[in-house]
């Protein structure tokens, strides 16, 4: 640790002109000081008299305001006087707060509580005459800051060549954590301390479709744990990303110091900003409790309230897909045997069918058939549309043109079968990477969907993005995505983002951006693979800003029953994969595995038909990152509660306290838990249901096996 004395503290701050303010949470746990030490803006912040940050610095670098040479300038040591992170006087401060209750349109919870103290401190740059906020709000849970460009004379338009946000911690930490990479988090969590993430951070990755490592950074939300008899949990993440590349955190392992690292365009600026502009939030979660980390709701609260009219679209859903059998290899995407054509010139009725193609009449009034009976609200089948023999790996913009079916799919019969048996279908629109192509196409896209009543889509961004050169998380794509959401909002339809940016408490701002993946969801298990601990980590990383398209609840979890000697198995249980309905939250929620598969174990499926995707109400009962979660949640407009237990690859038991339910009520309970005997590698589909009645005074052992764990549905006892 670094310690500096008292009596050379006090010595700096009567010699280098030190203006510091201070603000305090509405509970007053928290503190946060801002200070100018020669004019250099600085932060830090206290958790319960504890330094949670030192002295952080503030601040940005631009490009110069003309003659713009973008790479070449990067290089260039003499542009400092075009930066904005020295020479600052304080102009004024001003104080807010605000204690309000509000409603999401879906959520974990019927009320979000956002109470904070503000303090926006106007800082000029007397050399330049340009002028900044710096805005602090600090929460009950923590705080959020971000920088504010007043319209201005000598700061009208600018380019930003790296924001210089820093987060300065006392001590190593413990720390879950994924590479940095411009286009991908689709990655193993690693778990480390800080001082060791560099020596890791090469062996940390994998390949992926598309791939732009940062060295020696990691992505956020990243969580910390500063271990002893008093632990200290700590979440850094961003919000309400608009119009501003997103941000990565170079490491310091030295120091423990992170610092903000925007993702680039193709002539590596970092964002073109016309003010007034403010950046997205960047956000400090802390707790002594990692359960209170996960019950934050900060990065929702830093989002301004959605001006969308109607909502009433915005549905809860949850839906099978013609996509699990062609992840693990049994079926394809594409119809024919072809490996070049050409949208609008190839006739695909004259091209020879590959025998493979799933997206067919007869498969997919199958899957609609046992959606329909097991109360499904749709049904997703990706491969419907023509092109998908030459989609990928070819940089071609015109990929997809998003509404001309393969010659075996019938979109007008099968819409109106669909609808027979009160089943909507998910319309796919994967982009190959082509943003420009999907924006020419989206109107027509859309105009299709509404004709045949599709209520959802699922977008895809598989490879290298074009605009060449962009990449998935630069300015451009992230206004990109704010597009299609606010373009599918004119059309009444939901969006469910792949391959996209990750969430940052959007969800709030624009609602019918239900979902994205943005992490590494359940394909991978038949790809690369999903360690243990994997699901345990998600939640308190990839989920802090917002719900994940995971794709749960595969039953067949050894891929050696399709293809003789495969070795590619889902790394849990039967039973942990009930449990990641209620653990991982999302209004839209997936039954991945293939209706056959379900056939054979309907008892367990019924946790599936179940469960909810909505809720009044959610509790953490336990956690630890990267050991075990216990959440329990109240579904929406009913008495009724889920809870759902996971484990890593310890096999541990849980005390489970059902105090959270109503005093003086009798309820059932179905109990869905691994046998004694289960286990993720050798006996992953062993299972016991047992039906028991409990109260608010029960407690109740639970024992979660290897990569195990537990589910379980709970109703009130009729009178």
């Amino acid at each position: 640790m670094r310690k500096i004395s008292f009596g050379i503290i006090c010595f700096s701050m009567m010699f280098t002109g030190l203006t510091a303010q201070s603000l305090k949470s509405p509970d007053g746990q928290f503190e946060m000081n801002f200070s100018l030490k020669n004019g250099v803006p600085f932060y830090n912040l206290k958790y319960k008299g504890e330094t949670v940050l030192e002295d952080s610095k503030l601040g940005l670098r631009l490009f110069k305001d003309s003659n713009i040479k973008f790479n070449t300038d990067l290089s260039n040591a003499n542009d400092k006087a075009q930066d904005l992170n020295y020479g600052f006087e304080k102009v004024s401060d001003k104080r807010d707060s605000k204690n309000e209750t509000w409603q999401p349109i879906l959520g974990e919870k019927k009320n979000y509580i956002n109470n904070y103290n503000e303090l926006a401190v106007s800082l000029n740059q007397k050399a330049t005459d340009r002028n900044i906020v710096i805005k602090f709000r600090l929460f009950n849970d923590g705080l959020g800051f971000r920088y504010e460009f007043p319209q201005q004379k000598n700061l009208n338009y600018f380019v930003v060549k790296e924001e210089d946000s820093d987060f300065d911690f006392p001590t190593d930490m413990k720390a879950w954590w994924i590479a940095g990479d411009y286009d991908s988090q689709e990655y193993q969590y690693q778990t480390s301390n800080v001082s060791e993430i560099p020596a890791k951070w090469a062996t940390s990755y994998d390949s992926n479709a598309s791939q732009t490592p940062v060295k020696d950074a990691v992505q956020s939300p990243l969580m910390l744990k500063k271990e002893g008899k008093q632990p200290l949990y700590v979440n850094l993440g961003e919000a309400a990303l608009i119009d501003y590349p997103a941000s990565h955190l170079e490491v310091d392992a030295k120091n423990f110091k992170f610092k903000t690292h925007l993702t680039p365009d193709g002539q590596a600026a970092k964002g073109y900003i016309q003010t007034p502009f403010n950046t997205p939030w960047r956000t400090v979660i802390v707790s002594n409790k990692a359960e209170e980390v996960l019950d934050s709701k900060m990065m929702f609260n830093l989002n301004e309230p959605t001006k969308y009219k109607d909502t009433s679209y915005i549905k809860p859903t949850k839906y099978m897909g013609v996509w699990w059998e062609m992840i693990i290899g049994k079926s394809q995407w594409a119809y024919s045997t072809a490996d070049n054509v050409h949208l609008g010139k190839t006739d695909f009725k004259t091209l020879t069918p590959n025998g493979k193609h799933a997206a067919n009449n007869t498969k997919v009034k199958e899957y609609i058939d046992f959606a329909s009976a097991n109360g499904f609200d749709a049904l997703l089948i990706e491969g419907w549309n023509e092109g998908w023999e030459d989609w990928f790996g070819h940089s071609k913009e015109f990929v997809f043109d998003f509404v001309s079916p393969y010659p075996d799919f019938d979109i007008k019969m099968l819409n109106n079968y669909a609808h027979s048996k009160n089943i909507k279908l998910m319309m796919h629109h994967e982009t190959s990477g082509s943003a420009t192509n999907y924006e020419l196409w989206a109107d027509r896209a859309f105009q299709l969907m509404n004709k045949y009543d599709y209520p959802s889509v699922k977008t895809g961004y598989v490879g290298n993005i074009i605009p060449r050169g962009e990449h998935h998380y630069s300015q451009w794509m992230i206004n990109h995505y704010r597009r299609i959401a606010e373009k599918a909002n004119d059309y009444k339809i939901m969006v469910n983002s792949h391959e996209s940016v990750r969430p940052t408490g959007l969800s709030r701002t624009y609602p019918n951006w239900i979902a994205a993946e943005a992490a590494r969801g359940t394909e991978f298990d038949a790809f690369g693979g999903n360690n243990p601990d994997h699901h345990t980590i998600l939640p308190f990383t990839r989920f802090m800003g917002g719900p994940m398209d995971y794709t749960p609840g595969i039953f067949q979890t050894k891929l050696d029953y399709y293809f003789p000697n495969d070795t590619r198995f889902v790394k849990t249980t039967l039973v942990k994969q009930l449990a990641l309905y209620v653990v991982m939250y999302s209004p839209l929620q997936m039954a991945a595995d293939l209706p056959e598969n379900y056939a054979k174990h309907m008892d367990a499926f019924q946790f599936i038909k179940d469960v909810a995707a909505d809720w009044d109400d959610s509790k953490i009962l336990g956690a630890e990152p990267g050991d075990f979660i216990v959440t329990a949640r109240k579904a929406k407009a009913t008495d009724n509660w889920f809870v759902g237990g996971i484990t890593d690859e310890n096999k541990r038991n849980f005390d489970l306290d059902f105090s959270f339910l109503d005093k003086g009520k009798k309820y059932e309970a179905i109990f869905y838990e691994d046998d004694a005997d289960a286990d993720y590698v050798n006996n992953p589909q062993a299972y016991k249901i047992t039906k028991k009645v409990i109260t608010s005074k029960d407690k109740i052992k639970m024992n979660m096996v290897r990569s195990g764990g537990f589910a379980i549905s709970i109703k009130p006892v009729s009178k």
